[in-house]
C-alpha cells in the first residue's frame, strides 16, 4: 500500500500519540527522527513544516498539518475512525474534551515539565508545586468522564482522546526528570487506569513501544525511552 504520510517524531513526545493512532487506523506511514538534541526542530527545513517548531508533523496528500489535537481530529475525520462523526449527536461533546486535553492538560503539563521557560529559574519549583493540584484536578474530571463515556474508551475501539490522555498520563509519572512525582498516583483515576491497561494491549503500543523503545508498560508503569534519540523507522 502507498505511503500517504510522513510523521516527523522524537521519541516520547507528543509525536507518539500522532504514532499510536496511525497504528490503530492500519495506516501506512514513513517516519523521520528530528533529532533534538541536534536541535533539528529549529533549523529552516523543520521550521518550513511548522513555523513553531514544534513536534510532531505530519505531512499528508494535503500539505503538513501541526498541533497534536489538530492531527488527531484530521485523521479520525478523513479515515471515519477513533471520533464520533461530525453528524453525531455525541461530536460537541467529544470536540470539547478533546481541546480540553490540548488547550488545558496539555498546556499546563508543558508549564510542569518547562518552567524554567515561564519563570525566572529560582522560582520554577514554586511554579510546579503551584500547577501540581490543578492537574489533579484535571485527571479528576477526566476520570469522571471515562466513567461517564466508556463508549469513548472500550478496548476494542480507543478513540484518539483515550491514546492522547495515556501518553499524557505516561509524561506525568516520568517528567520532568529527577523530581518529585509522588503528588501523581494511578490508582487515584481508577477509571483511566482500566483504560491505561487496556491500551497496553493493543497491538498499536506494541508497535510504538518496539519504534521507540517505551519498555512493556508504557502506561502504567513507565520507564523512559531506550535509546532517548529513538531510531527512524
Amino acid at each position: 500500500m502507498k505511503t500517504h504520510y510522513r510523521l516527523h517524531y522524537a521519541p516520547d513526545n507528543a509525536s507518539l500519540v500522532i504514532r499510536l493512532v496511525l497504528e490503530e487506523l492500519c495506516l501506512p506511514y514513513e517516519t523521520a527522527l528530528i533529532d533534538r538534541r541536534q536541535h533539528q526542530h529549529e533549523t529552516q527545513a523543520y521550521r518550513a513544516l511548522n513555523p513553531n517548531g514544534l513536534i510532531p508533523v505530519l505531512e499528508t496528500p494535503q500539505g503538513p498539518i501541526f498541533e497534536t489535537a489538530a492531527i488527531l481530529l484530521w485523521l479520525a475525520d478523513t479515515h471515519g475512525a477513533l471520533a464520533p462523526a461530525p453528524d453525531s449527536a455525541q461530536r460537541g461533546a467529544f470536540l470539547k474534551w478533546l481541546f480540553f486535553a490540548s488547550n488545558t492538560l496539555h498546556a499546563d503539563l508543558r508549564i510542569l515539565f518547562y518552567a524554567e521557560k515561564y519563570i525566572d529559574a529560582t522560582q520554577a519549583e514554586s511554579l510546579r508545586a503551584g500547577i501540581r493540584p490543578r492537574l489533579r484536578r484535571h485527571l479528576g474530571n477526566l476520570d469522571a468522564l471515562a466513567k461517564e463515556m466508556p463508549e469513548w474508551f472500550c478496548p476494542g475501539t480507543p478513540s484518539v482522546l483515550s491514546y492522547y490522555i495515556g501518553c499524557m498520563m505516561r509524561w506525568m509519572a516520568l517528567y520532568p526528570v529527577q523530581a518529585d512525582h509522588s503528588w501523581y498516583q494511578l490508582a487515584d483515576t481508577p477509571y483511566l487506569q482500566d483504560i491505561l491497561f487496556q491500551l497496553e494491549t493493543r497491538p498499536a503500543t506494541r508497535v510504538a513501544i518496539a519504534a521507540e523503545g517505551l519498555g512493556p508498560t508504557p502506561f502504567t508503569n513507565p520507564t523512559y525511552a531506550n535509546p532517548p534519540e529513538g531510531s527512524a523507522i
